[in-house]
Formats: C-alpha cells, sequence, structure tokens
C-alpha cells in the first residue's frame, strides 16, 4: 500500500484495534478513527448484565476509552450512529431466526452487513475521505494475480483466528480490508499495547453479543409447548422454541433415566424434540446462501476442511453443489449438533474458501 493512503480504523476501545491504529500510525500511514453507536437500550431486560459485551450500555464507557486511545495516539476519532442500521440487520435477524427455531450468529452477520458494511458507508457519508479501512481483527487478506480475486486468510495465531466471522465478507469488502494483526500473536499485541501506557492489554475482551446474554433479547417471541422424544411422546413442557438449542442439555428441567438433549426444534407444531446423545450424531448437512471467496462459485466436487461453529476445530469434508445453488456438505468425521441457523466455513489449508448457512442436518 502507499503509505501516504489514508486509512479509517474501526476502533472499540479495546487492546485490538487500539494498536492496530498505532501500528498504522507508527508505519507512516495518515490514520483517522471511526467508532460505531449501536446501543439503543430498547431490546434489553432488566436481566442481569453480562461483562464484556459487543452491545450493551457500557457502549459509552467503550467510545471513552477509545477517544482516550485516538488522543494518546494523536488521530481523530469519529462517532458513526448506526443503531437503526443495527437494529434491521443484526437485532431483527437475531429475533427473526430464533422464533422460526434456528440459532443465528450474529457477529457473523454483524461484520458483514455492518462493521464492513453501514460503518464504512455511513462514515464516506459524513464527509471522511479514506482509502482503507482497517480493524483489529486477527486474519489476513491478500490480492491473487492469477484469479484477480482478494483471498481471506486466518492468522498467524491461530488461537486467536477470527476468519471464522468474515467468511461472508464479499470480494468488494475484502478489497478494502486491512487486517495489521494477521501476522502477530495476540502476546506481542499485548507487549505493544503497554507502550501506551493506558492498560488496555488488563481490558477484558468482548465475549458476549448481548450484555444481559442472548435471552434479553427474545422478549414476546414465544409460547410454551411439549418437550417431545422421538416417538412423539410428550416428556414435559417448554418456556418456548427461542429459549432453546440444538444439543442444549442444561435448562430443560425433565427427568429421565438418562440424560436428555435438545436433538430438534419443530416450528409448526412448537415442540422441542429431546434425546440420547447419539441421536445428535451426524455426517451430512445442506448450506444455503454460498459466500465463496477464493473463486466466484462452485463449480464441481472439493475437499475441504469445514467447522460448523466458532468454537470447534474443522474436519475434513467434501462440498458437492447442487442446481439449487445450495450445498451438500459430507464430512468424514461424526459431527456432534449440527445445527440450522450457524455458520460453517470452508477452508484449505490457511485459506477460507468461502462459507454457508446451515439449513439442515441430513
Amino acid at each position: 500500500m502507499n503509505k501516504k493512503q489514508t486509512i479509517a480504523v474501526g476502533m472499540s476501545g479495546g487492546v485490538d484495534s487500539s494498536v492496530t491504529a498505532l501500528l498504522l500510525k507508527e508505519q507512516g500511514y495518515n490514520v483517522i478513527g471511526v467508532i460505531m453507536k449501536v446501543w439503543s437500550g430498547e431490546e434489553i431486560s432488566d436481566a442481569v448484565k453480562v461483562n464484556s459485551s459487543c452491545y450493551g450500555p457500557d457502549e459509552a464507557e467503550d467510545i471513552a476509552a477509545a477517544k482516550e486511545v485516538a488522543k494518546a495516539i494523536g488521530v481523530e476519532l469519529y462517532e458513526v450512529d448506526l443503531k437503526e442500521e443495527y437494529k434491521n440487520e443484526v437485532i431483527d435477524y437475531f429475533r427473526g431466526e430464533y422464533a422460526e427455531g434456528r440459532t443465528p450468529n450474529p457477529c457473523v452477520k454483524c461484520n458483514w452487513k455492518i462493521k464492513f458494511g453501514d460503518l464504512i458507508k455511513k462514515a464516506r457519508e459524513m464527509g471522511l475521505v479514506f482509502d482503507k479501512f482497517a480493524t483489529g481483527h486477527y486474519a489476513s487478506v491478500e490480492y491473487d494475480e492469477g484469479s484477480g480475486r482478494y483471498l481471506l486468510k486466518r492468522a498467524k495465531d491461530r488461537s486467536k483466528d477470527q476468519t471464522y466471522f468474515m467468511s461472508f465478507l464479499s470480494q468488494d469488502q475484502l478489497s478494502e480490508c486491512v487486517f495489521p494483526l494477521g501476522v502477530f500473536l495476540k502476546s506481542e499485541i499485548k507487549e505493544k499495547a503497554k507502550n501506551l501506557g493506558l492498560k488496555l492489554e488488563e481490558k477484558k475482551e468482548s465475549q458476549n453479543f448481548a450484555a444481559m446474554g442472548h435471552e434479553s433479547l427474545l422478549g414476546g417471541l414465544s409460547k410454551p409447548g411439549d418437550f417431545v422424544d422421538t416417538e412423539g411422546n410428550v416428556l414435559g413442557e417448554h418456556r418456548g422454541i427461542p429459549f432453546y438449542t440444538i444439543g442444549q442439555r442444561k435448562g430443560l428441567g425433565v427427568s429421565h433415566s438418562f440424560p436428555l438433549y435438545v436433538i430438534a426444534i419443530n416450528k409448526d407444531k412448537n415442540q422441542v424434540v429431546l434425546g440420547a446423545k447419539e441421536k445428535l450424531v451426524g455426517y451430512k448437512l445442506i448450506a444455503k446462501n454460498p459466500n465463496w471467496i477464493a473463486f466466484e462459485k462452485l463449480e464441481g466436487v472439493i475437499e475441504v476442511s469445514a467447522k460448523i461453529r466458532y468454537v470447534q476445530k474443522e474436519y475434513q469434508a467434501r462440498l458437492t453443489p447442487r442446481i439449487d445453488d445450495k450445498v451438500l456438505v459430507e464430512f468424514f468425521d461424526p459431527q456432534s449438533a449440527i445445527t440450522p441457523g450457524q455458520t460453517v466455513v470452508f477452508y484449505q489449508d490457511d485459506l477460507v474458501v468461502g462459507a454457508g448457512v446451515i439449513e439442515e442436518a441430513l
């Protein structure tokens, strides 16, 4: 990149985005900071607050922290109001998916639609002029001359790699991205943060989506119904399908001769199906709405490694395109709790091949 370029850094007041801004400033780029304002306070109940969240009343504290960092680094920080966009793209999506008996991934949606979408667009509408957009994500982007495509690759620090959450970014979005932290270990970033003297290295990272827990966003969506076994026998009453997810064991309140897990959710009958742990095991799934990064379209059968949730490692799988633009994913090893609504991401070594949304387990 031309070091005379201006780079806008998405800041949060945390260690990673702060060091990102610092690194780029030290490298000679003209740096400006932008920070999202998404908290409206309307959707959260009076439940007990969960610390270190992305969406909650502590947003004002994060903005204050980001301002302190910007001042220390010597960059201008601009607040970008995205409350309406966030509600429409993330909160409404989140609530809608749970109401349909699916388990969404709001972080994937937020990165795709908000952080690397509306934030950039609205910042420019505010009159800010910049060439690239950087964040403190642990990932890398490279331009491949042969294919003419921007490639998303895993970070050096595999334990912190965040490509799963950015797997739905488009080519246009990736073309604007800069991820300085992709070549560093987290320990190196914490050490770098000490130079700012703001004790950022001691700050807890955001580990939760909503400040009071995700259930605080689900009010008014559900009504009680039956817990049933695989034969349709009633085992008890559930609180409402949005409060359950595939593989869940805790909080069911049903006594049985062996441990019960949520193995299916039947939205049409308002039933939550319970069964033994082995009922959760499967080898195949259908993924919809695929986003291909390594190529424009899946033209034939390929082998990849794939993961069906962020906290899980990936497993070898075969991808087969379907005529309805969906993808058949066949794992070589058994998978537990394949969950509709979650994101499945495909890799080949460090390269993110693409991703899709799990529609159903087969």
